[in-house]
């Protein structure tokens, strides 16, 4: 991936080529044409939502780095109490998920906030305590106390959702307040380099600095996706962006909200997606290429060049997959894995184990 200057919320965007055409109209089918003219209407829809996606202004400390030339004289210590901290105001969106004031948003839009405030679409401010954050999916549970009950929406399964199906996106994009763009989904299952978890919605609603920790809204205003990052050459929007799915992120909120952490899965082995040359043409599964002395795994007597085709009676074909179906497991859990070994299939069952802070 390329160098990606960063954004206001501190995500990065990568510079993309794009190339633009134009469809000649004798090209376009039939059915193309009876459209014309019957373009959604999302007036209704971003009328009911928006109530429910805030604004969300942090600010933060960061060390100041000492000039060198600083080091070791009498005005280093000068240097250290008065400047050496400064603070950092950064801005996202959010969107409430219950009506007592809890708000979803992105983690790297929190940070290491030592102030969050969450403004509501009628100008209330309230400020934001967090509940829990999740580094590796990029995700923050807040809470704030209305003094009435808030307006919440519904999570929506993302899963059921389909290339070109119409979305909108919502946020504060450069900090102007609540803002809704329309687009389309534009594939599934996108992996950007972001994480083990990688499995982003793309769309082509707009989607800008400002936006992270924003909604993204099918046409029954149910969110199916988290807006956390985008492509660009220029850090504005250029027609790709990726939003975190609500079938991933349900999961980790409940989480937060239980317990303020996530326990994942954990099986302690290294693995990589088939290929021709592993000498398996034709099987589909995931290659075992390490497996960590005393892990779950190992105990469970899986070995190297194992090759896994299922969890659970769950076909696996991609490495990515099985690490997403481990790291859902809870930990305790028995799984049943399928494998080829020497080209025989055997299934052996595997105790899941907790995810350590930095896995093999």
């Amino acid at each position: 991936m390329t160098s990606m200057p960063p954004d206001s919320t501190g995500r990065r965007a990568a510079i993309f080529g794009l190339a633009a055409f134009m469809a000649a109209p004798a090209l376009l089918p039939k059915a193309a044409f009876a459209q014309r003219g019957l373009m959604p209407d999302f007036a209704d829809l971003a009328e009911r939502v928006l109530p429910s996606v805030v604004n969300i202004a942090v600010v933060s400390e960061q060390q100041v780095q000492i000039p060198p030339e600083m080091r070791g004289t009498p005005f280093e210590r000068y240097f250290r109490e008065r400047r050496g901290r400064q603070q950092v105001q950064g801005a996202g969106s959010g969107f409430v998920i219950d009506p007592a004031g809890y708000v979803v948003t992105n983690n790297h839009v929190v940070g290491n906030a030592t102030r969050i405030v969450v403004a509501l679409q009628d100008g209330t401010e309230l400020t934001a305590k967090v509940v829990g954050t999740d580094d590796l999916t990029d995700l923050a549970l807040l809470k704030v106390e209305p003094r009435e009950p808030l307006p919440a929406v519904p999570w929506g399964s993302s899963g059921s959702s389909r290339v070109g199906q119409w979305v909108i996106a919502a946020g504060n994009p450069f900090g102007l307040g609540g803002t809704v763009t329309s687009g389309i989904i534009s594939a599934r299952g996108r992996e950007i380099g972001a994480g083990p978890f990688d499995d982003f919605i793309q769309t082509d609603a707009a989607i800008n600095p400002g936006n992270s920790g924003g909604p993204l809204f099918n046409t029954s205003g149910e969110v199916i996706g988290i807006n956390t990052a985008i492509y660009s050459p220029s850090g504005a929007s250029a027609g790709i962006g990726f939003a975190t799915p609500s079938d991933l992120a349900k999961g980790v909120i409940e989480q937060l909200r239980r317990e303020g952490r996530v326990e994942r899965g954990w099986l302690g082995v290294s693995v990589q997606d088939m290929n021709p040359t592993d000498g398996a043409r034709g099987r589909r599964g995931v290659l075992v290429g390490g497996v960590e002395r005393g892990s779950p795994a190992a105990r469970a007597g899986v070995r190297v060049g194992d090759i896994v085709t299922a969890l659970n009676g769950e076909r696996i074909s991609t490495s990515s997959a099985l690490i997403r179906a481990v790291a859902g497991t809870p930990p305790g859990q028995t799984l049943r894995v399928s494998l080829l070994r020497d080209g025989r299939a055997q299934d052996v069952a595997v105790q899941v184990g907790r995810r350590p802070a930095s896995p093999s």
